[in-house]
């Protein structure tokens, strides 16, 4: 979305992403690396890209393959588990064999301008070990931060003195090409930040904690934020610099900020392995819908996910498509594209 944006979209960008989805998608606790793939094809000697016959080996999931077969965009590999060291090797190497004009760091939400003992942060590591590898490069990188406070966890007024100017407005034009992707996608901080560009404004509940997230006129923005101050501020970051292996900085992480993701990740495959398997009933699951609407409903909220709703719904990662599809069908005009509305009670 923001490479159509920024540069129309026809340029022969290259995505470097971690394969990193919610247990929905992958059972498997953390990211994956290129040895949980079949098919990557070699970039560099230390970067793989991820083409659309590619596919994740069992029991791991991943979305990128799709993606790949959907965008236009190259996706490519971030392998953290050789630390940031690694990650470093990575850059460096795609730089001098794509000798390109620019190099962009996004992030959705913000956390990466996180000092790291903020008591909502949850998922710091994967931004922190980004950040450092990409302060160690001999080479500019413009840091970009889309939507802050999307991601539920630093609200964008604690962001607001750490972002610089704005670089774009996202609109409904810029969310077009990755209009059918976001009918499938699990990610909850992509699909507010289209909502929020194609005008949606109110209160969405994500994430299996039911976290309330504005959806306000800063929901479209794209920030530039400063680089080295960033990493000057996150500690986490400063502290993973030299790190070789992704258990050094997992434990850095646990020092720092007091626990890791991957711990969370960890405990919650292990509790959802142990629940029985919900059978999607579509009457039960419309009169869960009620209870919920009504629920939340009375806290304000105005939109949610179809990953909050699977989750809430005691209802396994393969049935979320199901459940999305049974939803669209019996009340469409709640469809906010990609959310669900919550209709008010008054």
């Amino acid at each position: 979305m923001l490479d159509a944006a920024l540069y129309g979209g026809e340029t022969s960008a290259v995505v470097l992403t971690y394969a990193w989805d919610r247990l929905l998608i992958d059972p498997v606790p953390g990211p994956r690396g290129p040895a949980n793939f079949t098919g990557l094809r070699p970039l560099t000697r230390s970067v793989q890209t991820v083409p659309a016959d590619a596919t994740p080996i069992a029991p791991a999931g991943s979305t990128l393959p799709r993606l790949a077969a959907e965008l236009p965009q190259t996706f490519a590999l971030i392998d953290p588990h050789h630390g940031a060291e690694g990650m470093v090797r990575q850059l460096e190497e795609l730089i001098q064999h794509l000798d390109p004009d620019s190099v962009d760091l996004l992030d959705v939400g913000g956390d990466i301008l996180a000092q790291g003992d903020e008591p909502t942060l949850r998922s710091p590591l994967a931004d922190a070990l980004t950040l450092a590898a990409c302060c160690e490069l001999n080479f500019p990188v413009r840091l970009l931060v889309a939507g802050p406070g999307l991601d539920g966890e630093i609200p964008a007024d604690a962001l607001r003195d750490r972002l610089g100017p704005v670089a774009l407005t996202l609109t409904a034009e810029h969310v077009t090409p990755v209009s059918s992707v976001l009918e499938w996608h699990p990610s909850e901080a992509t699909a507010m930040l289209a909502a929020a560009a194609r005008g949606t404004r109110g209160l969405c509940e994500v994430r299996d904690a039911g976290l309330p997230v504005p959806l306000t006129d800063e929901g479209p923005l794209v920030y530039e934020a400063d680089l080295d101050e960033a990493l000057n501020r996150n500690q986490l970051a400063r502290a993973i610099l030299a790190t070789e292996n992704l258990h050094q900085v997992e434990q850095h992480s646990r020092e720092i900020c007091g626990f890791s993701e991957i711990d969370y990740e960890r405990n919650k495959a292990s509790w959802l392995g142990s629940q029985p398997t919900q059978k999607l009933d579509p009457e039960a699951v419309l009169h869960q819908l009620d209870e919920f609407e009504a629920n939340v409903g009375g806290r304000g909220i105005t939109h949610t996910t179809f990953r909050r709703l699977t989750e809430a719904f005691g209802l396994s990662g393969n049935q979320r498509q199901d459940l999305r599809a049974l939803l669209l069908s019996s009340r469409p005009e709640q469809y906010q594209a990609p959310l669900w509305h919550i209709p008010s009670r008054a």
